[in-house]
């Protein structure tokens, strides 16, 4: 006997790859027990039916790449930005990550979670259920451990399942060399993230204003010794060979990669490291470069979308628009804007076996929508959301 037995519904389960067929064979009817799929596309007893009334039922959405707690904003250089500044420019001036590691210094952690609730809140509104969140905007052991502390307090108060990496390689803060800032990531920060188990991954930004590669290699070499994923911000504003050398060191997820050369898709093609798009951030910076979406496509390269959401070069609280920019922006196909969105974005995550998917076994995270088809929520731009949002089979 099952719990509850969803019927009369257009299920997408998102569980094959991105053809025709993703969007154009639902299946009709599944359970819940446990909080888990019990039952999928076959009539079951149940203890409870809920008939959907033929609406539209995805599994829910996973946000994979946010930077989504901090306090403040950067309104100001964006001010800057639109009167010629490039993103390069505001970072050596002084501003770019640096301003809003002052911002979340001077916060305490309730202070933090309190300013980013509204942000998980308006995700979760629109069917995001697992959302990864950033630390890297406090720059020393404190303040890093603080802002995962938070991170861990927001997934207590919200029914999303929140994520967390460790991104204390996002800059150098202000009075140290990249060498001894690097060196007290390693030897202090990711031996106490691991051992208060604060996150599940680390990060690292390379880029001519960020980490080369060789601390790159050495960051990883140190995740690796304390059980943490690898991810890495690669080829964002330049070609530096991150993405390639972050897929032979095993990374889950390169992220950015507009300038992603032919190397870096093979190696991420042979190591399966999924690419992660963030159509948001190529838009705010008005970037004019795109990833290499043929080459991702032909190379077999799985391909996720995330928000990118952040105080300055992504403050866009909506996945759905990303995965429309996605499309609009980057030539992404229906089916593969709503792959990136759920399947293929936990794989980014290392959730593959959790997250993205409906199917027998894996969490009942998912959204119900009355739509005419999931096309629609790459086609209609704004004002959609789902009437229902299941979290563990539970309306949310």
């Amino acid at each position: 006997m099952h719990d509850v037995l969803f019927d009369n519904a257009r299920v997408y389960p998102i569980t094959a790859g991105a053809t025709a067929d993703t969007l154009r064979d639902p299946a009709s009817c599944f359970a819940v027990t446990g909080g888990l799929i019990s039952a999928f596309d076959e009539i079951v007893p149940a203890r409870r039916t809920v008939d959907l009334g033929g609406q539209l039922v995805l599994p829910g959405f996973v946000d994979c790449h946010t930077h989504l707690l901090y306090t403040g904003d950067r309104m100001a250089e964006h001010a800057m930005r639109l009167a010629g500044a490039t993103y390069e420019e505001i970072a050596r001036a002084g501003g770019g990550i640096l301003s809003t590691v002052d911002q979340v210094r001077a916060a305490d952690e309730a202070t933090l979670v309190e300013a980013s609730l509204p942000r998980v809140n308006a995700l979760l509104a629109e069917g995001v259920t697992t959302i990864e969140v950033k630390s890297g905007y406090g720059l020393d052991t404190a303040n890093e451990l603080k802002m995962l502390r938070a991170i861990r307090e927001l997934d207590r108060r919200s029914p999303a399942r929140i994520h967390a990496t460790f991104l204390g390689a996002h800059a150098v803060p202000r009075g140290h060399s990249r060498d001894d800032y690097l060196r007290e990531v390693i030897d202090e920060m990711v031996p106490a993230v691991a051992a208060e188990k604060l996150a599940d991954s680390v990060d690292i930004f390379v880029e001519s204003i960020g980490f080369d590669l060789q601390e790159l290699r050495r960051l990883a070499r140190a995740a690796s010794r304390h059980g943490l994923h690898l991810r890495v911000h690669a080829e964002q504003l330049s070609a530096m060979g991150a993405s390639g050398q972050a897929a032979i060191l095993g990374a889950l997820s390169c992220d950015h990669l507009e300038y992603a050369e032919p190397a870096d898709v093979d190696a991420m093609a042979s190591a399966e490291t999924v690419a992660v798009l963030l159509p948001g951030a190529f838009y705010f910076l008005r970037e004019t470069r795109k990833p290499p979406i043929g080459a991702f496509r032909q190379a077999g390269v799985a391909m996720a979308v995330a928000s990118d959401l952040n105080p300055g070069s992504a403050p866009i609280v909506s996945l759905l628009t990303n995965a429309h920019m996605a499309c609009i922006l980057f030539g992404l196909s229906a089916e593969e804007a709503l792959m990136g969105i759920t399947r293929h974005a936990a794989r980014a995550m290392g959730l593959a076996d959790r997250a993205g998917q409906i199917a027998v076994g894996r969490p009942a995270d998912f959204s119900v929508w009355d739509l005419p088809g999931a096309e629609f929520l790459v086609y209609q731009l704004g004002g959609l959301r789902p009437d229902a949002v299941y979290v563990a089979g539970a309306r949310v």
